[in-house]
């Protein structure tokens, strides 16, 4: 039986089209889904690596892949110097 939910599927169609919604995203957050944004962005991080995420919405996935990388690699970066 796989993990991957109903809301796990809300929250990736949410990434894919929360700017189109009146408010920030962390209001969209709060009301959608009643928890923080910092939880909810610890969830989303860990749902994108579902392969049924990759099945369900193959670009949102891939581009939370590559923010996540780069805000990896610029953390990475300014530690460095």
């Amino acid at each position: 039986m796989s993990d991957f939910t109903d809301e796990h599927r809300a929250m990736l169609d949410f990434e894919s089209t929360w700017w189109s919604y009146p408010g920030s995203k962390a209001a969209g957050i709060r009301d959608r889904f009643s928890m923080s944004s910092t939880k909810y962005h610890l969830e989303l991080n860990a749902v994108i690596e579902m392969p049924e995420a990759l099945d369900h919405a193959p670009m949102v996935v891939k581009r939370l892949h590559r923010q996540r990388t780069l805000r990896r690699h610029e953390r990475r970066s300014s530690r460095i110097g």
